[in-house]
């Protein structure tokens, strides 16, 4: 795991053909503005996190997020530990300058 501030995370994203972005946060959190093509995998639905890391690609990198890094680093530990490359956003989206999508359901 990596840990990446805003701008840093930003721009790994904007640059990174295989980049994926995770959103570890709950629904009602997601509904209120989401980092742009980021999916949701809600880390306290822990069977339904470990069912959804299950089926993601590990040659892929992927940018994981939160509200405030906490719950973002530890989805990055599990998903270590089963060998994907992963990178944080220190401090959480409450850190994000960009602007934010409104998620499609």
């Amino acid at each position: 795991m990596k840990n990446l501030n805003a701008k840093e995370f930003a721009d790994k994203i904007e640059n990174d053909n295989n980049a994926i972005i995770l959103d570890v946060r709950t629904p009602k959190e997601w509904k209120d503005g989401i980092i742009p093509n980021a999916k949701l995998i809600n880390l306290f639905e822990p069977v339904t996190f470990q069912r959804e890391v299950s089926n993601l690609e590990k040659d892929r990198n992927y940018y994981i997020y939160c509200r405030s890094g906490n719950r973002s680093g530890q989805a990055c530990q599990i998903m270590d530990t089963k060998g994907f490359n992963t990178n944080n956003l220190a401090g959480g989206i409450m850190q994000w300058d960009e602007k934010l999508s409104k998620p499609v359901f």
